[in-house]
């Protein structure tokens, strides 16, 4: 079977369900989604296991997968540019202080990626427990399929909305159901990054911008546009003050899923 005729599927573990779409060209074909009663963090564990049974069910041997994380499973931070940094690993082991300073010590092993920034800029650090990498690679190795990538869901907005973000100062909101990340930018450079847990009405929404636009007011006299991505808000759309909304969804949507949507993150 060449590479061409490969068939692709589009995983989503969301914080409290999972979906799976099997992609053609740019179209999306939903197969279904299960949902599961969120245990917190550790929830991921029974994410894979519902995977599991949908790549069972669905996926045929020898296809491609793609994976998309929740950040209800991701942890961010920043991490500052230091002369004194000469090698890969010295920037890695530098994340993970930058990590145990925010978060603490962990209790289990994370598997740490950072963005590519040019010299003298700090970069964005997002981690992932080695265990679900772990788990997620055997499982799908034993259904007889290829992992192709995984990808925290806030890259894959990002990177899905980038160009109509602009080259100004903004902030960009990725706001999932349970929980929603704040990235930063100041003058071409990543300035902060949040992760803060919370629902995704428009009540919470817009207590979380105005907070966040009163922060960045008091420490910066640059104008600062907001740009909200709320993947499960389809009826009704996210109405809050100010901001410019970033949709992903057909008009209208053939499915009326929060984590359909998240898969079409996938270029």
């Amino acid at each position: 079977m060449s590479l061409l005729s490969r068939d692709r599927y589009i995983a989503v573990l969301g914080a409290s369900g999972v979906g799976l779409g099997q992609r053609r060209g740019s179209e999306t074909r939903w197969l279904g989604s299960v949902g599961f009663i969120d245990e917190g963090f550790l929830a991921w564990s029974v994410a894979l296991e519902t995977l599991d049974r949908l790549l069972a069910e669905y996926a045929s041997k020898r296809a491609d997968v793609c994976v998309l994380v929740s950040g209800h499973f991701s942890r961010y931070c920043l991490v500052p540019w230091s002369e004194q940094i000469g090698s890969p690993d010295e920037l890695l082991g530098f994340a993970q202080l930058c990590f145990e300073d925010l978060y603490g010590v962990p209790s289990q092993p994370w598997k740490i990626v950072l963005s590519a920034e040019a010299g003298g800029l700090d970069r964005i650090a997002t981690a992932l427990p080695e265990d679900l990498l772990v788990r997620l690679t055997s499982l799908i190795s034993a259904r007889g399929l290829r992992l192709s990538s995984v990808q925290p869901y806030l890259m894959a907005a990002y990177n899905r909305f980038e160009r109509s973000l602009g080259n100004n100062d903004f902030l960009f909101v990725v706001a999932e159901p349970v929980r929603s990340v704040l990235l930063l930018a100041r003058e071409g450079r990543w300035s902060s990054i949040r992760s803060v847990g919370g629902s995704d009405s428009d009540a919470a929404l817009t207590a979380l911008i105005g907070r966040e636009r009163e922060l960045q007011a008091s420490s910066s006299e640059r104008p600062l546009n907001v740009y909200l991505h709320a993947p499960a808000r389809m009826e009704p759309m996210p109405d809050v003050p100010g901001v410019h909304l970033r949709t992903l969804e057909e008009d209208p949507a053939p499915v009326r899923d929060g984590l359909y949507v998240m898969s079409r993150a996938v270029a």
